[in-house]
């Protein structure tokens, strides 16, 4: 079993997204009261075009529905006066149309396009998961079943957060490049407000890949109830790093107002 007993005693309450939620990152390490502070935003698509409740997962050609296109566009709206130097999605289309928008406003800024923050392997792909969440009612899935801590029927939850938590430091450094600071090893450390930051990113990602890079970097356990995630559709989680370690995480839904 993958990460099992990793839970934190400490949570915190979101009454507006209706669930309990892991503590903030915030640590209080000496050393790093110097280390250059970046804002790395991890923003989840918008709605897909799925009238029958499919599981696309990484298939091709799901895109984003009328809806998702609006969520989108305030999307990029939130970040038209932020200081973005770098701009990095996943290679999926409906992270690619949820980026347009914000790219649109820094046309400066390159979209690069990073494999690392696709959407999770499952080999129930393309199977249908509606109310009645057909798939798991036919025999031959059961297979997959057997452990739900790893979990058994997709990618590695130890995969995932590894991924994810290479292509955020990546971002990170990257940013700090461009405000021309030169890389640094890893700093824990109290970030105060007078400490801004030297730059700031948007990773475009799906669900579980950032709702897992969110638990690596509070240092909770992987396993999770998935009806208690805080990371709505177009809603933006932004780690806030000192060196390439995260120190601080908070949680905004600029298209709270479309959120079916």
């Amino acid at each position: 079993m993958d990460d099992v007993g990793r839970e934190d005693d400490v949570r915190t309450s979101d009454p507006a997204a209706g669930e309990s939620v892991g503590a903030p990152a915030e640590r209080d390490v000496a050393g790093t009261a110097s280390a250059p502070v970046t804002l790395v935003h991890l923003v989840r698509h918008g709605q897909v075009e799925n009238p029958g409740h499919v599981l696309y997962g990484r298939l091709p050609g799901w895109h984003l529905s009328a809806l998702g296109r609006a969520m989108a566009s305030l999307l990029g709206e939130y970040f038209a006066d932020v200081p973005l130097v770098h701009l990095r999605c996943s290679p999926l289309e409906r992270a690619q149309e949820t980026m347009e928008p914000i790219a649109s406003a820094h046309p400066a800024v390159p979209v690069i396009t990073d494999e690392r923050l696709i959407e999770t392997a499952n080999v129930f792909e393309g199977q249908i998961f509606g109310p009645k969440v057909e798939a798991l009612r036919h025999p031959g899935n059961w297979r997959h079943l057997y452990n739900p801590f790893r979990p058994s029927w997709g990618e590695s939850y130890r995969a995932i957060a590894a991924r994810m938590r290479a292509a955020i430091v990546d971002a990170a450094r990257t940013v700090r490049d461009a405000a021309g600071e030169s890389g640094i090893g890893p700093a824990v450390g109290p970030v105060g407000p007078a400490v801004g930051p030297v730059g700031e990113a948007v990773i475009v990602s799906h669900e579980l890949p950032i709702w897992i890079a969110r638990r690596d970097a509070e240092g909770r356990g992987f396993v999770h109830d998935p009806r208690r995630r805080q990371c709505r559709l177009a809603s933006v989680t932004t780690f806030t790093l000192a060196g390439d370690t995260v120190v601080k995480i908070d949680y905004v839904e600029p298209a709270r107002d479309l959120l079916p």
